[in-house]
């Protein structure tokens, strides 16, 4: 899976967990959407684990600053 692809994925997912749909972009962050606070991220994480099939650990989720990181990190994970 590409980058673009798992982007393109994570739509409907911030959509499910914001109520509204998100404008993704990969330099997108937390700080950028209003409402994405931690609760929001662990439903996030929940919903991108359930979606794609992964477990993603601590080290994983705390690594990750933006969308793209994101979006990297499902496309990596998925290939395996």
């Amino acid at each position: 899976m590409t980058e673009e692809a798992a982007l393109a994925a994570l739509a409907p997912l911030f959509e499910e967990v914001f109520g509204e749909p998100v404008a993704l972009a990969p330099e997108l962050t937390a700080d950028d959407v209003e409402g994405w606070d931690s609760t929001r991220m662990i439903e996030l994480i929940i919903a991108v684990e359930a979606r794609f099939g992964l477990k993603l650990t601590t080290r994983e989720v705390d690594g990750l600053a933006t969308v793209g990181d994101l979006a990297g990190l499902v496309a990596r994970k998925a290939e395996r």
